[in-house]
């Protein structure tokens, strides 16, 4: 079943990509949640100058009419496309390099120095890494490979 979930976020995501590149849009991520049966299919979208409702819209109806016509998705569900918030998840070397100078907070699958969490400044990326530098001043290369999950950290 999990497997199942996989397959049609990766279709999906394929479908959305084509439909957000024309107009002008990045998809940023997909996910299924819930039951495969009655769950939550959500497409995350964003452009440099930030998403508007109108922008999640003609993308709502967009892939929702591609949807129906490709028949990706074997069961009943619900389609919601959003901004990825200010709190967006990272998930291409092109993100870090994007928010380069912004903080973020990075969720490793093995511990790095006795943590598995490490929060700090992205100060740039090679291909295989991200380089951050954490609040006491310690630099840290993270390779894109051992990162489980990043987000950029809302600062007020």
């Amino acid at each position: 079943m999990a497997s199942q979930r996989k397959e049609i976020v990766s279709k999906v995501s394929e479908l959305t990509r084509q439909i957000v590149q024309f107009e002008g849009l990045e998809l940023v991520d997909a996910e299924w949640k819930g039951a495969l049966r009655g769950g939550l299919l959500r497409v995350y979208i964003d452009k440099p100058t930030g998403i508007t409702h109108a922008d999640c819209e003609r993308v709502s109806r967009q892939l929702s009419a591609a949807l129906d016509v490709e028949d990706l998705v074997p069961t009943s569900y619900t389609l919601e496309v959003s901004s990825p918030g200010l709190d967006r998840k990272l998930s291409q070397p092109a993100d870090y390099r994007r928010f380069q100078g912004h903080k973020a907070k990075v969720r490793m699958r093995a511990a790095l120095e006795g943590s598995r969490t490490v929060t700090g400044l992205i100060e740039g990326t090679t291909q295989e890494s991200v380089s951050l530098r954490t609040a006491n001043g310690e630099a840290l290369e993270v390779p894109f490979a051992d990162i489980e999950l990043a987000r950029l950290v809302v600062e007020v």
